[in-house]
């Protein structure tokens, strides 16, 4: 077995995104009805009709995201008359993926998985006034020039400025006060950074400005069941497998104000024996990442009908 199963994080939502998927099989209308019960939330209908403000708010967001990808697995699972354990050796998400990888390789339940990610997506929305935080990919950067970046951006302000995502050569996100974000766009451009790009979110994500979110989710996951997943998770905080239930808890509670490793991530999985990504979800984002990352890694993306019943065809 040479596969990784990778789940995609904020950014991938659209309107109409898992729509198809659940006029076409079963498997996954079932799993946006449970995510619906458990929030007592039609959130199936806002992803459906929209409006994109709505969806895009972190709160609905996350759990939205989450449940495209366990519909796409769910129908996979079912329709292949397999199991996630059958398929791959390893899984990983970006960001709020790490929870739908978790909840894919049976670690964390669909019902808490939803309410966990609902109640995250709160925690970061509020952790930071609207406005007073920014993110920005800083293009044609490497790491540790980034890290340097924004240790001057925060130095040179007094404000925070963190690495928030290694996603691949040459993309690396920061993110921390508007004004530190600003401050190091401008140093990347005399840095020699190719170009700098604002990202649309409503939050800094991943910087130490999301500790009063990390504090909130250290008492969410305190109140859920983990169990020990099916396959190895490798964690966004430490680009390793983790499966022990008591360290995945830890991790996902650093994750909220770490780097997201996601470069290193990749490299960990073809370690691992991974040879492709099967990107399980709304949006290409991860597929488009892996080959940057790596030459040789093979991505396909299974989250319309069409990418799903190709991929059934492969196995």
């Amino acid at each position: 077995m040479t596969r990784a199963f990778v789940f995609p994080g904020q950014g991938s939502q659209a309107v109409g995104m898992g729509v198809e998927l659940a006029k076409a099989f079963p498997p996954a209308r079932e799993v946006f009805e449970e995510v619906d019960d458990a929030l007592n939330q039609r959130l199936s209908r806002l992803m459906a009709e929209g409006p994109e403000s709505e969806l895009t708010l972190t709160e609905n967001a996350q759990p939205a995201l989450m449940a495209v990808s366990l519909a796409a697995l769910r129908t996979i699972e079912r329709e292949g008359s397999t199991s996630l354990a059958k398929l791959a050796t390893m899984v990983a998400g970006h960001s709020l993926g790490e929870y739908s990888a978790l909840c894919a390789a049976g670690a964390l339940g669909l019902a808490d998985t939803a309410r966990l990610l609902k109640r995250r997506g709160r925690a970061m929305q509020t952790a930071v006034p609207v406005g007073a935080g920014a993110m920005a990919a800083l293009m044609g950067m490497e790491l540790d020039a980034a890290r340097e970046v924004a240790a001057a951006a925060s130095g040179q302000t007094g404000l925070v400025c963190d690495v928030a995502n290694d996603n691949a050569p040459g993309q690396v996100v920061v993110s921390g006060a508007a004004a530190a974000v600003d401050k190091a766009i401008e140093l990347a451009a005399a840095k020699g950074g190719r170009r700098s790009i604002k990202l649309p979110v409503s939050a800094p994500f991943h910087c130490r400005l999301m500790q009063p979110a990390a504090e909130e989710m250290e008492k969410a996951l305190a109140e859920v069941a983990i169990a020990a997943p099916v396959v190895p998770v490798v964690a966004n905080v430490s680009a390793t497998p983790v499966d022990d239930p008591d360290e995945i808890r830890r991790k996902l509670v650093e994750q909220v104000t770490a780097t997201v490793r996601w470069r290193e991530c990749v490299a960990a999985m073809k370690a691992g024996g991974a040879a492709t990504l099967v990107e399980c979800g709304a949006g290409r984002v991860l597929s488009g990442l892996a080959r940057r990352i790596d030459k040789d890694m093979q991505a396909v993306s299974v989250g319309t009908p069409p990418e799903v019943e190709a991929f059934l065809k492969t196995l």
